[in-house]
């Protein structure tokens, strides 16, 4: 399958799981898919500045990142449709609800660690993505936090992608303009 191909087939996905569930973008009405198709742009930007990068694997894992998490998608669903290797990338990415939540990020960091450089990609773009204006919702300790949490996403996470590395310590560096 090409990735234009595969990028069409997972986008519809995801974006019908995500609507079942009625997510949106936290604080506005925008939907979900806005979300997943950023961090989606970020990998295929990223493709081009990595060698050795399986843009097919990581656009469908990008465009599913959230559906385990945030919807009632299944492990086996997304087996079933997207095979064995996506369905565990996504895994990876999807933190555990039965630990406590200040350890669920050094976990799923520690699972994405063992998966393919594509995931620990994903897992960047993510967070590139999301150091956008914060939401209206969150105090200034949240956006500390946020942003404490993405120095540890890029601590943990080096060496998996160089350009994106980049791009998230710029991003940090940005985000510095939302902290009082």
């Amino acid at each position: 399958m090409d990735v234009q191909t595969a990028y069409q087939k997972t986008i519809i996905f995801s974006t019908i799981k995500h609507l079942e569930s009625n997510q949106t973008i936290t604080d506005s009405n925008l939907p979900y898919v806005i979300h997943l198709s950023n961090v989606a742009m970020e990998i295929l930007i990223a493709s081009n500045n990595t060698a050795h990068f399986d843009l097919l694997y990581a656009t469908q894992v990008a465009l599913l990142h959230d559906t385990l998490e945030d919807t009632n998608t299944t492990f086996e669903e997304l087996e079933r449709e997207f095979g064995f290797e996506v369905a565990e990338g996504v895994s990876a990415l999807t933190k555990n609800d039965n630990l406590p939540k200040e350890e669920k990020m050094l976990d799923s960091l520690n699972r994405i660690s063992k998966q393919r450089k594509e995931v620990w990609a994903i897992k960047l773009a993510d967070r590139i993505t999301n150091l956008q204006k914060p939401p209206k919702s969150w105090d200034n300790l949240k956006r500390i936090k946020y942003r404490e949490e993405a120095e540890i996403i890029l601590e943990k996470l080096k060496g998996g992608n160089e350009y994106l590395e980049n791009r998230l310590r710029t991003k940090i560096e940005e985000y510095e303009q939302y902290l009082d």
